[in-house]
């Protein structure tokens, strides 16, 4: 029996002009990861990672090919543009974590957040801005320092990891 493994990338859509930004959706992003893999690892690629999204942006690989969310992550520094609404939107995708569950994404991309509030507290040109971001950074945490409510699934990225190893060697 084959054990379903997921990866989930978790990926900062940088755009040049912030405006721009609300016309991007979870369509078009999966589109142009769709096609970028088209284009770099062609036919081969493109059927192995279809595969793998689901109706949102998330990406799932079998364990059976372990490796298969590497042409995915592979594939996205050639991304350039993403078409959405009959526009294109300059921009590029930067991967900030690669997680086995849903929960350790949340759990990362909230500490990414805080360090991202941290270094914008020495750039404040009054004390309101200054307090503004300390507040963002307390609502930044979960009440309670536990993080229940961030998902039902198990945390087992050590487990996998661990396993990913062994069978390197």
């Amino acid at each position: 029996m084959v054990r379903v493994k997921s990866r989930y990338l978790l990926c900062e859509v940088n755009v040049s002009d912030r405006s721009r930004l609300l016309l991007l959706d979870d369509r078009a992003v999966a589109a142009a990861v769709r096609e970028a893999v088209t284009r770099i690892h062609g036919d081969y690629g493109a059927a192995l990672c279809s595969s793998g999204f689901t109706g949102e942006t998330s990406y799932k690989y079998k364990y059976k090919y372990k490796y298969k969310y590497k042409l995915l992550w592979s594939a996205l520094p050639f991304i350039s543009t993403i078409e959405a609404r009959g526009q294109k939107v300059s921009c590029f995708l930067n991967c900030l974590h690669v997680g086995g569950t849903i929960r350790t994404c949340q759990k990362f991309l909230i500490q990414y957040n805080k360090q991202q509030l941290h270094r914008m507290l020495p750039k404040c040109k009054n004390p309101e801005e200054e307090q503004k971001v300390r507040r963002a950074i307390l609502n930044c945490s979960v009440p309670g320092g536990n993080m229940e409510g961030l998902g039902d699934e198990e945390d087992d990225d050590e487990e996998e990891e661990e396993e990913e190893e062994e069978e390197e060697e």
